[in-house]
């Protein structure tokens, strides 16, 4: 009888165990759509000689109920943001101007978010030719503290796009003040990488400068790392 007791209360904790969901499912990362990436945005609503009201469109993503979509002035950093539970939203954007786009998936349940990759384009102006979108610079990444090499280098890492594709050339501008204004290098247009002489304890700056071949230039945004 004692041995029955003790199997049955086994069972009924086993099967009170059995009603954890465990944790709620995180977003996935959605797929964007429009504006195309590296492209001219010629489609949209005219708001007025300088501004246009474009759509973007991204597709669902699995466990999502909001979407955030942040769209980036290029030229200024400056960022838009709008959050909807739908997968498209109208913001009103400059024309003649580069800019970054991505979408950030939510589920209400979970405190984890989930990011799309960040898609590059030209809302469409007056010009004939464009200027190469600012180069994305990408590792070592602002406000990181970084190992040098044995050879006292550390490799800076950026990527370049152009509407035209007619990039020429990236100049890399380095050094201990900001905004750096030391050039260190011209990298060709497949070229997207470069070493540079560091110091221990010390922190830089650095930027690139991309042109193509009509002489149109954009300047990056300004990344500092510190060497350990």
């Amino acid at each position: 009888m004692i041995r029955n007791i003790i199997w049955l209360s086994i069972l009924i904790l086993l099967g009170g165990c059995g009603g954890d969901d465990g944790p709620p499912p995180a977003p996935q990362g959605a797929q964007l759509v429009f504006p195309e990436e590296n492209s001219e945005c010629t489609t949209g609503t005219d708001v007025n000689q300088n501004a246009t009201q474009i759509t973007f469109r991204w597709t669902a993503s699995n466990n999502t109920d909001s979407y955030t979509l942040t769209v980036v002035n290029l030229n200024t950093n400056v960022p838009q943001n709008i959050s909807t539970a739908s997968t498209s939203a109208s913001l009103t954007i400059s024309k003649g101007t580069p800019y970054a786009w991505s979408v950030t998936s939510r589920n209400s349940r979970s405190d984890q978010v989930a990011s799309s990759p960040t898609w590059l384009f030209y809302n469409a102006g007056a010009q004939t030719t464009y200027a190469p979108f600012p180069a994305q610079l990408m590792r070592p990444m602002s406000g990181a503290t970084v190992q040098k090499s044995i050879a006292n280098e550390i490799l800076l890492e950026w990527s370049g796009a152009d509407v035209d594709g007619d990039i020429d050339s990236f100049e890399v501008f380095f050094s201990e003040s900001n905004p750096p204004t030391t050039s260190v290098g011209i990298a060709n247009a497949t070229t997207m990488e470069l070493p540079v002489g560091v110091e221990s304890g010390t922190v830089y700056y650095w930027r690139v400068v991309t042109t193509d071949s009509e002489g149109n230039a954009s300047i990056s945004s300004v990344f500092d790392f510190k060497v350990l």
